[in-house]
């Protein structure tokens, strides 16, 4: 994103592309990526203009973008619209909430599969390919080539899609990304060199997406506008955690991380069925311990444009250093950008509501 004030908001037919509308009355629009999610969008139109042009906004069949000093920051597909009297509002969600509407008909994404040691980033891709393949399917949304070591399905354990299981291609997807150590990625949208055409990309990572900034803070009394909550729930606090890798019953790999540190005994069971070395379940069971003894952390804040952290100068994925002091929280660390949401009309003007979760929490795959 260059700057976080749109100049328009356009629609555009998701099957023949005709342009429905090149500068749609949008207000209170919010829209925003996603890590590994396609990120989301939301706003309200007047019921009169719809009411003259229903297809200006027709859900599951029309495609909506932002666009801002002539690039495109966001696209998406409209998926609800909701009237209530003189209110109108609109939520989109960008190109891999499409996958969730879509299903392998013919298994195996039609004789791409089964797979045995499969790039994971090779098995998105023939998801996406099956899918756009079909009659009105085909959303134009290339993905990266970028390929990576972290595979999918062995000898004793191959990876199948079967057409008779009502698994969607977005779960198939998301399982493929979900997990430390995968493939990450983001929707993008851009115009194509001569603005002809638009460039929907599903861009990938690995070993990970972003990059550690030393060149950007969050800090409160500089550019973090709201008190953050800060959130002190003991769900995923662990000073335990006993971890399971390949294997069934009495083979199956088994690693426990243990410390004492004067709290009551909590403890955490995590799988990795991918895991097919002690060595390495090890190591990640430990990981998954250190995290998670940390109680309470701030998962939002939200900033105002300043030269500490431009906007449009952070990337899904990215390391910042959070500084926050106030009169309930005291935090400084280095936390991963995880997703935000522009508010180009916000009070006092425009504000970016970013996600983020410690850096502890990820562990990513060797190259």
């Amino acid at each position: 994103m260059s700057t976080p004030v749109p100049d328009r908001v356009l629609t555009q037919h998701a099957l023949t592309g005709a342009w429905l509308s090149t500068a749609l009355p949008v207000t209170d629009l919010e829209y925003g990526p996603e890590l590994s999610g396609p990120g989301t969008l939301t706003g309200r139109l007047s019921p009169r203009l719809l009411a003259s042009n229903p297809t200006l906004a027709d859900p599951g069949n029309t495609l909506i973008y932002v666009e801002s000093g002539g690039h495109l920051q966001w696209g998406g597909i409209v998926w609800d619209v909701r009237v209530t009297g003189n209110d109108y509002a609109i939520e989109a969600a960008s190109w891999s909430s499409y996958l969730q509407k879509r299903f392998d008909l013919h298994g195996e994404h039609d004789g791409r599969g089964p797979y045995t040691y499969a790039d994971r980033c090779d098995v998105l891709r023939n998801i996406w390919e099956y899918a756009q393949e079909q009659p009105d399917g085909d959303l134009g949304v290339t993905v990266d080539s970028t390929t990576s070591t972290s595979t999918i399905g062995t000898p004793a354990d191959v990876h199948h899609s079967y057409w008779y299981d009502l698994k969607s291609l977005g779960d198939q997807a998301d399982e493929l990304v979900s997990d430390n150590a995968t493939p990450e990625y983001t929707c993008t949208t851009s115009w194509n060199a001569d603005k002809s055409a638009v460039v929907k990309r599903i861009a990938l990572g690995w070993p990970r997406r972003g990059a550690r900034r030393t060149d950007l803070t969050f800090s409160s009394g500089v550019n973090i506008v709201e008190e953050p909550e800060d959130a002190l729930a003991a769900d995923d606090y662990a000073q335990v955690v006993i971890g399971a890798g390949s294997g069934d019953g009495s083979a199956k790999l088994r690693q426990i991380s243990a410390v004492r540190n004067g709290r009551l005994r909590l403890e955490a069971g995590v799988d990795y069925p991918q895991i097919t070395s002690n060595d390495v379940l090890k190591e990640r069971v430990e990981w998954e311990r250190a995290w998670r003894q940390t109680l309470g952390r701030v998962e939002q804040v939200t900033l105002r444009n300043t030269r500490a952290a431009p906007f449009g100068s952070w990337q899904v994925g990215d390391d910042v250093y959070v500084r926050i002091h106030n009169a309930w929280t005291s935090y400084t660390g280095w936390c991963r950008i995880t997703g935000w949401t522009i508010k180009p009309t916000a009070k006092g003007g425009p504000q970016a509501v970013v996600n983020i979760k410690p850096s502890a929490m990820y562990h990513y795959g060797a190259q």
